[in-house]
């Protein structure tokens, strides 16, 4: 169900840029930019085209898909990824034979 959820999630990721990059700018121009443009800014605007539903409607399916996805890999994962590192093997000194001297540690002067 994950993988289908995320290949899903990638689709509607692909079509909201898609969907973004069709619309067309808004008060682009140099004097918008500057402050003097449209009185409409704040005024009643035009009714919203089908490219800003769709647009709309793509973006709450992207929202929708990201929390499912967010809530799907919190119960898929048990731990941090560290936890699945194997521990090195500890390594011992080899043990003296037993017919060797003790080493008696050497004085500094």
């Amino acid at each position: 169900m994950y993988t289908y959820l995320l290949v899903f999630h990638i689709f509607v990721c692909m079509l909201l840029i898609i969907a973004v990059l069709l619309q067309s700018g808004k008060g682009s121009e140099l004097s918008a930019a500057l402050g003097g443009g449209s009185g409409s800014l704040f005024g009643p605007g035009a009714p919203a085209n089908i490219m800003n539903k769709i647009t709309s409607v793509i973006a709450i399916t992207f929202m929708i898909t990201s929390l499912g996805l967010a809530v799907m890999s919190k119960e898929r994962s048990s731990g941090s990824i560290t936890d699945r590192i194997p521990q090195p093997l500890q390594q011992t000194a080899p043990a003296a034979p037993s017919d060797a001297a003790p080493q008696v540690p050497m004085e500094s002067k």
